[in-house]
């Protein structure tokens, strides 16, 4: 008797486990879930962000932290890879106006349109540009399995478009993006480049942020 249960027991834990846990039959449309992302990050007001790599990629941005609005001001921290020497620098974009500062020294200023000619991140969250175009331009897309919170999304992207958000890619490649199952937002995307990874990630979404430009001294 006890074995017929046991048998009983197994089988009934197999069925759940292969009728619930996410299989094939529950993953989304790779299209449908790209569009639908696209979508949802055009109305995204605010956004945390940060940029690593592993490795040595051929882009001058090692890692970046910091803070994004829809209208287009911004503020945290770069590091750029100049010459083989890592450099921080600290950035506060409001308006046309960039204030930086690198590890000595104060701040500087130039223009939003001299930045743009290095990398202007207000364009990750621009309706039209960034994450918006990067989702809605992807090709291929398939979505992989459930990670967590997430949907894992392998798809090819353009280079031009994706180097509006990692500076210095110009070839498309394969990538693979995470977006949240609740509200279609990007969570997280991972970009293969010759050399290393870059992996780009966004939290905070549409949290209160202030951006004022740096005290003066």
């Amino acid at each position: 008797m006890l074995r017929k249960l046991m048998i009983v027991a197994v089988l009934a834990l197999t069925a759940a486990c292969s009728s619930g846990g996410g299989a094939g039959a529950e993953l989304p449309s790779g299209p449908e879930l790209m569009t639908k992302a696209a979508e949802a990050m055009k109305t995204v007001k605010t956004a945390g962000f940060s940029i690593t790599t592993e490795g040595k990629p051929n882009v001058p941005v090692r890692t970046a932290d910091g803070r994004l609005t829809a209208a287009g001001d911004a503020d945290g921290t770069i590091t750029l890879d100049v010459l083989g020497t890592l450099q921080e620098v600290s950035f506060t974009l409001v308006g046309d106006t960039v204030h930086f500062k690198g590890p000595t020294g104060g701040y500087q200023k130039m223009t939003r349109e001299q930045l743009a000619q290095l990398y202007d991140p207000s364009v990750i969250l621009k309706p039209t540009k960034g994450i918006a175009q990067l989702l809605a331009s992807a090709t291929d897309p398939k979505v992989e399995a459930v990670d967590g919170d997430a949907y894992r999304v392998a798809a090819t992207f353009s280079g031009q478009v994706l180097g509006q958000i990692v500076p210095g890619v110009t070839q498309g490649v394969t990538g693979t993006v995470w977006i949240d199952r609740a509200t279609s937002r990007l969570s997280k995307a991972g970009v293969p480049l010759q050399g290393g990874t870059v992996t780009v990630s966004f939290s905070d979404y549409d949290a209160p942020i202030t951006i004022t430009p740096p005290a003066a001294g």
